[in-house]
């Protein structure tokens, strides 16, 4: 996790998430996953280059269980992003970045 990301959980999901004023793309993933190795540096450099408009955020599926299985997580890497609390746009597995731009960008 970089300095630019956040590390949202089961229990600050509804301050983090829901109540954020910015949207909010959530990376899934998991300390042994090595496709969410991959995204990683993707999903750091979206948080530097859309810092005051996007929030982003990284999900350990192993330390928190009730969120991803809320949104239908089943394989990671899963990127979702939320807007005004709802879920707006769901990318699962290795996506290249400019798709990933592309999703965010519908809803900025």
């Amino acid at each position: 996790m970089s300095e630019n990301t956040v590390e949202i959980t089961d229990a600050n999901f509804e301050d983090e998430v829901v109540k954020s004023p910015l949207p909010v793309l959530i990376d899934f993933w998991a300390v042994w996953c090595v496709p969410c190795r991959m995204i990683a540096p993707a999903v750091d450099q979206l948080a530097v280059e859309y810092k005051d408009k996007l929030k982003v955020g990284k999900m350990d599926v192993d330390k928190s269980i009730k969120t991803p299985s809320k949104f239908g997580v089943r394989g990671i890497p899963t990127l979702l992003l939320f807007k005004g609390g709802e879920l707006k746009e769901t990318i699962v597995g290795v996506t290249p970045k400019d798709k990933i731009v592309a999703a965010i960008s519908k809803h900025l």
